[in-house]
């Protein structure tokens, strides 16, 4: 993605009226409100993820949208954080941190804490070429797509070489916090997980069918965001790229990403494509139901990978079981679980065209939604329960130290080398 964007806030008008919400629809920018502008007349040279103008065709469950995007002023953005106070951030990655602010829900003024509706707002490192460029793709991203599943966008602000994102604010954070992090909250039960599952999968299954696909290329727990409902959206457009153009199957590009996501054949050949989303969705989907990270350096040899350790266990259900989130204390249907493992297996195949698609992706997640528990689960769950009682199982989600939920893993499934290069150990938020 290069730097293409030189100036791209110094060409909107210099006047500060209010700019409408980011979800009221418009052709065009009103003359009093500063927007951007992503037609094709007035769009910024191609970033290699830019969106192409014009107004696409897409599935009823999302529109590709013209929005008025608010410019904020610095001035704006430190009332509302609180000057940015250290008591305010949700979060950071790559780009920078991110901010809990407060702002009016009409016009979007900064306001009092408590009053008004919660943003957050995502302030880059000033001296970052990674968040200058991510912020580009963000609003770029962001600012021409809606969906149910995508986060919104709602400003942004270029001001005192700082470059800042308004987003809606995610009352329950994100997903990867839910799964790993110490003090994230109670357990996700089965049909919170599979429910989260199918809110990313919706939003990445809109990204692949627009009539120009986007590739997300950063798919993972840390860019779920959940909402006071657990729907989950996806945030984080830094790394989105168009998909291939042209009859072409993949685009070239640089390596970049998070490690442990990223597919094998573009961490080999620096070929993307659709389907490299795929493989990320898999291994995420992989973590949601085990509750370990794909990756940690800590695990005992041979288990530091999830994917390369957990593979050939799961198409056996009775290994399978060991590999469930001991968190879950067997409340899930066991046909569901193996239903979902079968599922990662395809999500996670090496050769790329045998992987699924995420609509299809999508259709086996709703279907598994619907199966429900059997009595002979509700015993192995009373036994689980009983055990508990009896004090012969720890309360706890112990680290993966212990050898993952108690067996070791199988013979041959030592994790691979693969080449940091840009790839990242982890962004958050």
């Amino acid at each position: 993605m290069g730097n293409c964007w030189p100036k791209p806030v110094e060409d909107l008008p210099s006047t500060n009226k209010l700019a409408s919400p980011v979800h009221v629809i418009k052709n065009r920018s009103q003359n009093n409100n500063k927007t951007i502008n992503t037609s094709p007349s007035t769009s910024p040279p191609d970033c290699g993820g830019a969106v192409g103008g014009g107004v696409q065709t897409v599935p009823p469950s999302g529109e590709i949208i013209v929005p008025n995007l608010k410019l904020f002023t610095l001035a704006e953005l430190k009332s509302a954080t609180r000057n940015f106070r250290p008591d305010t951030v949700l979060g950071e990655g790559g780009f920078g941190r991110v901010f809990k602010g407060w702002v009016d829900p009409k016009t979007y003024a900064p306001s009092k804490v408590g009053v008004g509706i919660p943003v957050a707002v995502k302030k880059s490192n000033p001296d970052s070429e990674q968040g200058l460029k991510e912020w580009q793709a963000e609003v770029k991203f962001l600012g021409k797509f809606s969906h149910p599943n995508l986060v919104k966008l709602l400003g942004y602000c270029w001001e005192e070489k700082q470059f800042l994102l308004v987003y809606e604010y995610m009352q329950k954070g994100s997903l990867e916090s839910h799964l790993f992090r110490k003090g994230g909250g109670e357990p996700l039960s089965w049909d919170t997980r599979i429910k989260i599952a199918i809110g990313a999968a919706k939003g990445l299954a809109f990204l692949h069918t627009t009539e120009k696909q986007v590739i997300y290329r950063d798919f993972k727990a840390s860019n779920i965001l959940l909402d006071g409902e657990f729907n989950a959206k996806l945030s984080d457009f830094g790394l989105a790229k168009l998909g291939p153009v042209d009859g072409n199957s993949h685009v070239t590009t640089k390596v970049v990403g998070t490690y442990g996501y990223a597919a094998p054949e573009y961490m080999a050949t620096g070929h993307l494509y659709v389907k490299s989303d795929v493989y990320g969705f898999g291994v995420l989907l992989l973590e949601i139901i085990t509750g370990l990270r794909v990756l940690d350096m800590n695990r005992p040899g041979g288990q530091t990978n999830l994917v390369d350790w957990a593979r050939p266990s799961l198409p056996n259900k009775k290994k399978l079981r060991q590999l469930m989130d001991p968190r879950l204390e067997n409340q899930y249907p066991s046909k569901g679980a193996f239903r979902t493992a079968e599922l990662i297996i395809k999500c996670v195949e090496p050769h790329l065209k045998l992987r699924p698609d995420m609509k299809q992706v999508l259709e086996n997640l709703e279907q598994i939604s619907t199966i429900r528990m059997t009595p002979k689960d509700l015993k192995a769950q009373a036994r689980q329960e009983q055990r508990h009682r009896d004090g012969r199982r720890h309360h706890h989600h112990q680290s993966p130290l212990r050898t993952y939920h108690g067996r070791v893993g199988p013979s041959g499934s030592s994790s691979r080398d693969l080449p940091f290069n840009n790839l990242q150990k982890n962004r958050s938020y």
